[in-house]
C-alpha cells in the first residue's frame, strides 16, 4: 500500500524516493486530452489493462484509483461482512486492514517471518476460526510470501486469498506473477512504487465468473461497462457500488513507464545488488542484517533495507545519514499496536517478531534514476557509521 508522508525537507542530497519518470508521460497525457476521453476506461486504460493481463496471466485486470480501492473491491467480491474474520500480518499499511474493517470484519493479525518480513505461513492455520473468510498475504518489498502453503491452508478451510501485491509488480513466486496466484490481487501505483501514476491501483481477478460483478461494483453499481461494449441498450443500477475508475490522464502517465518496465526493473535490480554487495562486509561482521530472498522468489527491488541492532541504533543511524544529506526511513508501525488496530482487530498467538523486527528495519534510498555513485555514497556512509 501507500508509504504515507515521508519526512523529506528538500535539503537532502539523496532523497529516499523519486517518482519514476521516463520522458514520455507528457506526450501520453496530451494524447489523452486530445482523445477527449479523460474520465476513465479510455484507450490508455485498455492498453494498461491488457498489459497486466498478458504479463500476469490473470483473467481480468481492472484499473482503480488506488490499491486501497482495489482491496475494497476484493472485499466486496468476497462478500466480507460484519463479524467475519480476515487473517493478515500486522506489519503492513493501514489499507490492508481498512478494506475489511469498512465491511464490519475483524482483522486477525499473525506474526511475521524475520527473514522476509512476510506473514509466517506456518502460523496461519492456528488463527483460522469458524468466522474466518479470507487470508491476505502481503508481499513485503516485492518478495513473495510462501504461497504454496497459504493456498493449501485456504483450500482446506474454504477461504479466499487476496494478495496485497502493492509492492509486487514484476515480481514472481515459482514462475507465477504476484497478484495472480490468489483469488484476487491488488497492485499500487502510488508515487513511491516502481511504476507510478501518482495515485492508482489495479485489481487482478483470477476467475472469469467474478468479472461481471467486479465491473458493476467499480462502476457505481451499474452495468455501464456492458453499455460501453454495446451489450445493453441502456445501463441501469444493478447493485450497490462506488466510483473506483481512475482518470485516463493518470493511466496515460503510467503507460509511459510500463513501456519501459523491463528497463526500470533492470536498473532497480542493479542498484539493489550493488547495495547488497557493498554492505555484505558489515553483515559478515554481524553489525547489520541484509534482506533475504527465498528460493523460488524473483523480487523487483522495490526497496532495499537493512536491519540494525534495535530501535535506538536505528534512530542514531538515521540521524547520521541525514547529517550526510541522505534520507533513510523506517516503515510501518505494526497495526495491532496502533489505536485503530486495538479497537478493530486482534493478534493471534505471540508477537515474537513483528514489533521487534519493525523497530530494527531501515530503508535506504531506492528509485529509478538512483545512480551507482549515489548508492555507493549511501553505502559508504552506513559503513562509516559502523567504523568500517
Amino acid at each position: 500500500m501507500s508509504e504515507g508522508n515521508l519526512p523529506f525537507t528538500g535539503k537532502e542530497k539523496i532523497r529516499f524516493n523519486v517518482p519514476p519518470f521516463t520522458g514520455k508521460e507528457y506526450e501520453y497525457v496530451r494524447q489523452a486530452v486530445e482523445n477527449r476521453k479523460i474520465c476513465g476506461d479510455g484507450e490508455f486504460t485498455r492498453r494498461v489493462s491488457r498489459w497486466f493481463e498478458e504479463k500476469t496471466g490473470t483473467a481480468k485486470c481492472l484499473m482503480t484509483t488506488s490499491c486501497t480501492h482495489a482491496t475494497e473491491l476484493a472485499a466486496l467480491l468476497c462478500k466480507i461482512g460484519p463479524g467475519d474474520e480476515v487473517i493478515m500480518p500486522s506489519y503492513t499499511f493501514v489499507s490492508t486492514a481498512n478494506a475489511f474493517v469498512l465491511r464490519g470484519a475483524v482483522p486477525v493479525f499473525v506474526d511475521i517471518r524475520p527473514d522476509t518480513m512476510n506473514i509466517d505461513e506456518t502460523l496461519i492455520e492456528a488463527a483460522v476460526t469458524e468466522r474466518t473468510r479470507a487470508i491476505v498475504p502481503v508481499h513485503y518489498a516485492g518478495v513473495s510470501c510462501e504461497m504454496d502453503t497459504i493456498m493449501e491452508v485456504a483450500k482446506r478451510h474454504g477461504l479466499y486469498v487476496i494478495e496485497d501485491a502493492a509492492q509486487g509488480v514484476m515480481a514472481s513466486y515459482k514462475g507465477k506473477a504476484l497478484g495472480a496466484i490468489g483469488d484476487f490481487g491488488c497492485f499500487s501505483f502510488h508515487e513511491t512504487k516502481n511504476y507510478s501514476m501518482g495515485e492508482g491501483g489495479a485489481l487482478l481477478i483470477r476467475d472469469p465468473k467474478d468479472v461481471e460483478m467486479a465491473e458493476i461494483y467499480r462502476e457505481k453499481g451499474t452495468d455501464r461497462s456492458k453499455y460501453y461494449r454495446g451489450q445493453v441498450d441502456k445501463y441501469r443500477w444493478q447493485e450497490f457500488g462506488s466510483s473506483y475508475l481512475p482518470s485516463e490522464l493518470n493511466v496515460a502517465y503510467l503507460w509511459a513507464q510500463l513501456e519501459m518496465a523491463e528497463e526500470i526493473n533492470r536498473q532497480r535490480l542493479a542498484r539493489w545488488q550493488e547495495y547488497y554487495e557493498m554492505l555484505t562486509p558489515l553483515a559478515r561482521q554481524k553489525k547489520i542484517e541484509l534482506p533475504t530472498v527465498p528460493e523460488g522468489c524473483v523480487h523487483n527491488a522495490h526497496m532495499f533495507y537493512i536491519k540494525v541492532a534495535d530501535e535506538k541504533e536505528n534512530a542514531a543511524l538515521r540521524e547520521f545519514l541525514k547529517s550526510r544529506d541522505v534520507l533513510a526511513v523506517t516503515h510501518y508501525v505494526p497495526l495491532h499496536s496502533a489505536p485503530a488496530g486495538i479497537k478493530y482487530g486482534r493478534f493471534s498467538g505471540e508477537d515474537k517478531f513483528t514489533t521487534k523486527e519493525s523497530e530494527r528495519l531501515l530503508r535506504l534510498p531506492m528509485y529509478y534514476g538512483l545512480t551507482a555513485q549515489d548508492a555507493a555514497f549511501v553505502a559508504d556512509q552506513v559503513k562509516k557509521f559502523y567504523g568500517a
